[in-house]
């Protein structure tokens, strides 16, 4: 199994390729189509290789770029029903700060939302509060319902415990400099609460979609 880190502007998206076919995780802020062509390239992975893309939650700098990323690789989309039509219409809501830097981050952000143009694109595959098996898909591993950071949040949990958990953890400059929990949430107490599910369920390493990877005990204390 090879992962690779696809840097999508703000955030990184996630390449994890399998014998049978590979799954992209995220799909970074609008216009970043060309940059994921090149990026599949470089890895010497076709855009047909891509069997699914899963979009870890709906806001905008996961979202921007999955209209054009579906249409070039011919993956389905599978996203939570929860935030199913913040793509679906391609007006996605800003997260709450939950710390002083987040509330003060979040203005910044509000200012620079009338520029954001999300183009809208159809979910194929509606997630639920269980699991999603990626077998079927080549991959082994789930994705599971960790929300917090929004009402419908997902994580990709491998069998091999690599855990990329979009928003949930972030450690990349101006979001956190260390490994720490989101500065944006609707409900900090959830994420703790998938925070301790992740842990119960085997994670090991963190991918994060802002920052580099860790070692999943360094954030063990957050789910108390």
């Amino acid at each position: 199994m090879e992962i690779f880190t696809i840097p999508l502007g703000f955030d990184n998206a996630y390449l994890i390729r399998e014998r049978q076919g590979a799954l992209l995780i995220d799909a970074g802020v609008p216009g970043q189509a060309k940059t994921f062509r090149k990026a599949l390239d470089e890895a010497g992975v076709l855009p047909t290789e891509v069997k699914l893309i899963v979009i870890t939650h709906g806001h905008w700098d996961h979202i921007g770029s999955a209209r054009d990323i579906k249409e070039m690789t011919g993956a389905p989309l599978a996203m939570h029903g929860a935030e199913r039509s913040w793509l679906e219409t391609g007006k996605p809501p800003l997260p709450p700060g939950v710390t002083a830097w987040g509330k003060i981050f979040r203005v910044i952000l509000l200012a620079a939302t009338p520029l954001i143009r999300i183009v809208p694109a159809e979910v194929d595959i509606v997630l639920g509060e269980g699991y999603f098996s990626l077998v079927p898909y080549g991959i082994p591993g789930r994705v599971i319902h960790t929300p917090g950071h929004s009402p419908g949040s997902v994580s990709v949990l491998l069998d091999n415990g690599d855990a990329f958990v979009g928003d949930l953890a972030m450690n990349r400059f101006p979001l956190g400099i260390k490994p720490g929990l989101p500065i944006f949430a609707d409900d900090l107490g959830l994420v703790r609460r998938s925070w301790g599910l992740l842990l119960d369920r085997g994670a090991r390493t963190i991918y994060p979609a802002h920052g580099k990877p860790f070692a999943a005990d360094i954030l063990g204390g957050a789910s108390s």
